[in-house]
This record gives structure tokens, C-alpha cells and sequence, in this order.
């Protein structure tokens, strides 16, 4: 059974641009799409008991399904009411998604933490992609000529989970897939013999780190060959490299490892600047 889009939906402007997001990558797909909204009993409101509260949890998602049905009578959809934390329901809904699909709530220093707890929490944790779609997002934004934007790095195994993402979308969008790398000279302790015999074969660290990309490539063009393909590799900071080649994109795909630290489960560097300052879409890909 195919895995369905997810989005989750709380009423927000942010929520309901990416319930929307979330139908039309759903249709290109051609998967089902489930909506879950999570809810709490509030004791505090005497003048409703626990049956009140669900009605009124469903009927805020009555709406917003029957716009999506309108404008997509093909796609089928599910609904999900749960009595449950924001956090948890999404995490349980992400295990069993093709994807995630999340408002966020702006983007920059000014706004403040992009995410809030709810989708810092779901992002870190959920062993599916989660993608966040801001407010004010629309079709338009998905035209040809905008890019799929992919950070690469490491090791082909490294990247391999958000390359495969990236080129999904993009052959689904009839996209180009741009794939960036970025690097920066290593510390003087970190040169041996064994790299340096590796760098003096490339021809130097440029050429070195323009072979590591197309050899990671290499399998996903040969996968989707009718999928477009722009390589970039720049010295600097992988976030600030990766945003810069973002200017235009449709979507940008980040990679995150998927392990837990000694302080909790976290986003990483590069997608958390991503996150903040991107204005497209953006997908976190969870990866060993």
C-alpha cells in the first residue's frame, strides 16, 4: 500500500498553505494525502464537554479538506482527528508518510525561531521528510525554471537519502536538480598521507571536491536520466553556499543525521540556518 503525503493542520495560515502544498506534490505523485489535526480537552471551558470539543477540533478541518476536494476531485483523502500533543500525533503520523508537511510560521532573526517547539520537536525526531511550507506559498512558486535545490556532502551514503528526495520531486515537477557542495580547506592536523595521495590525484582540493560530487550524482542520473542536472561546488560555509544557490528555487532539500546526541535529538546546523532563512519550501530528509 502506497505511503500517503501527511500534512498536518492546526487552522493556521501556515498549516493551511502547507495542506495545500502537501495535495498538490500528493497529486503529481499520484499518492493519497491524510490530514491530521491534533487536539486537547480543555477542562477550563465548562460550557463544553469532551464531544463538544472533538466537534469543534473536526469542524475546524471540515473546511479546509472540502477546499482541497474541490480543487483536486481525483486525489483521495483522508482524515485524522486525534485526541493527542501536537508533537506526538505528527511524529506518529511522519513514521508511516511518504512525508510530513508542516506550516512554519515566517522566517529571519525578526520573526524569532522559526519553528516553535512543536515542529523543532517533530523535525528532529521523525525517521521520514519533513518539509515546511510557509504562509502565502502558492502554485505559482512551482514553475519550470526553478530549480530543486540539494545540499550534498560527505560521502555519497551521507546524501544519498536527500538526493533521492530531491530528484523524486523534481522528475514528479519536471524540475532541474541542482546539487551544491560546499568546502572549506581542512586543518593542518587533518592532512595525512593517504588524503593528500587522494588530493595530489584529483589535482587539488577543487577538483577533488567537484569528483566527490558527480561520483554521488552518478547513481540517481542514472536512476532518473530524463532529470536535469546543475552541479555547484563553492569554498565557504555549507549553509551560507546552500541558501545562496536557493535564490529562485522552487524547493530546497537538507539532509539531517538521524541520531540522537548526549542533549536530545537535534536538527543540525546547516538545515536549522536553512530553515531560518530560505523562502521556498524546504524538505529535512532524515539519514543514518
Amino acid at each position: 500500500m502506497a505511503r500517503p503525503i501527511t500534512a498536518g493542520v492546526d487552522g493556521t495560515e501556515e498549516s493551511l498553505a502547507a495542506l495545500h502544498w502537501a495535495a498538490r506534490e500528493a497529486v503529481r505523485r499520484g499518492l493519497p494525502l491524510c490530514v491530521v489535526h491534533a487536539w486537547r480537552y480543555d477542562e477550563t471551558v465548562a460550557a463544553a464537554d469532551r464531544d463538544t470539543q472533538q466537534g469543534w477540533a473536526s469542524d475546524g478541518v471540515t473546511q479546509a479538506v472540502h477546499t482541497v476536494r474541490e480543487r483536486h476531485p481525483e486525489l483521495l483523502v483522508s482524515v485524522d482527528v486525534v485526541e493527542s500533543g501536537a508533537a506526538e500525533a505528527l511524529d506518529r503520523a511522519a513514521a508511516d508518510a511518504e512525508m510530513l508537511v508542516l506550516g512554519s510560521r515566517g522566517h529571519g532573526p525578526v520573526m524569532g525561531f522559526l519553528l516553535g517547539s512543536v515542529g523543532q520537536q517533530v523535525i528532529a525526531t521523525a525517521t521520514r521528510p519533513v518539509v515546511l511550507v510557509r504562509a502565502g506559498d502558492r502554485p505559482a512558486a512551482e514553475v519550470a525554471g526553478r530549480d530543486v535545490v540539494v545540499g550534498e556532502q560527505g560521502d555519497p551514503q551521507d546524501s544519498a537519502a536527500a538526493l533521492e528526495f530531491a530528484f523524486e520531486t523534481a522528475a514528479a515537477r519536471g524540475a532541474t536538480v541542482r546539487a551544491v557542495r560546499a568546502w572549506t580547506l581542512p586543518p593542518v592536523f587533518a592532512y595525512s598521507p593517504g588524503s593528500m595521495q587522494l588530493l595530489d590525484e584529483a589535482g587539488g582540493l577543487e577538483p577533488f571536491e567537484k569528483k566527490a560530487l558527480s561520483e554521488a550524482l552518478r547513481p540517481w542520473r542514472e536512476r532518473f536520466p530524463d532529470v536535469p542536472v546543475a552541479e555547484h561546488v563553492e569554498m565557504g560555509s555549507a549553509g551560507q553556499v546552500l541558501l545562496a544557490q536557493a535564490d529562485g528555487a522552487q524547493l530546497v532539500v537538507v539532509g539531517r543525521r538521524a541520531h540522537r546526541t548526549a542533549v536530545g535529538a537535534r536538527i543540525g546546523s546547516v538545515a536549522h540556518g536553512v530553515l531560518h532563512h530560505a523562502e521556498c519550501p524546504v524538505a529535512v530528509v532524515p539519514h543514518d
